[in-house]
């Protein structure tokens, strides 16, 4: 799933500032399940938002919605006329969804409330861990579903680094070796032998080097 984080609220009141009307919208999916943007963060934010207003003795109407996906237009459209109706919009959603708002709607002024931070899964409680760079060229079948571009600090594909020492990482004690977890599974199933094909350097361009990617399937588009 996407992983956000809320921008901490002095910098969310800057970027609102001069606005009277605002709607804080928030999203149901992935930044509900990190809790960073459901419509529980929603209420907190915009009861903080109304609380700071009131101490500066500002005159700011606060409203709040949460769609399902801020990501597809069918729940954008539900919600067309209360966007229109405000002078600012202040997203929950992940940077996609801030980005699909101010599309749709391109005469509303458009603003995050959250940080991005990664594709990633909940580790335990309270805790989420990147796992996916979304690089467009998976190689999980080799490394026994363990991503080394999303896992490793340097992003390696053919092993480890000099650096790690006893399964740990160089750049945090705390973070687990990448290309140590991948031997060991791999050790586990009988399978090594999948460390001698050299995985050849990476094509990036399936990654950001040709600008935004697109993914095409024609059998799901309508014959016009």
């Amino acid at each position: 799933m996407i992983v956000g984080e809320q921008k901490p609220l002095d910098e969310i009141k800057n970027m609102i500032a001069g606005h009277r009307k605002i709607l804080v919208v928030g999203c149901g999916t992935c930044v509900t399940v990190c809790f960073a943007g459901g419509e529980k963060e929603v209420g907190i934010l915009a009861s903080a938002l109304r609380m700071k207003s009131k101490l500066d003795n500002e005159e700011i109407a606060i409203h709040e919605a949460t769609v399902q996906r801020q990501c597809e237009w069918e729940y954008l459209d539900a919600m067309g006329e209360e966007i229109e109706a405000h002078d600012l919009v202040l997203s929950l959603g992940c940077g996609i969804g801030a980005q699909a708002i101010a599309e749709r709607f391109p005469d509303a002024r458009v603003v995050p409330g959250l940080n991005t931070s990664f594709l990633g899964l909940p580790e335990e409680q309270g805790v989420w861990v990147e796992r996916c760079a979304a690089c467009g060229n998976c190689i999980l079948d080799k490394t026994a579903g363990i991503c080394p571009i999303a896992r490793c600090a340097k992003s390696l594909l053919n092993g480890p680094c000099g650096g790690s020492q006893g399964g740990r990482c160089e750049i945090d004690p705390q973070v687990e070796c990448a290309w140590q977890l991948i031997y060991d599974r791999l050790q586990a199933r009988g399978e090594l032998e999948l460390l001698e094909e050299i995985i050849p350097p990476r094509d990036w361009s399936t990654n950001r080097d040709g600008g935004p990617r697109r993914i095409i399937r024609e059998d799901l588009q309508f014959e016009e």
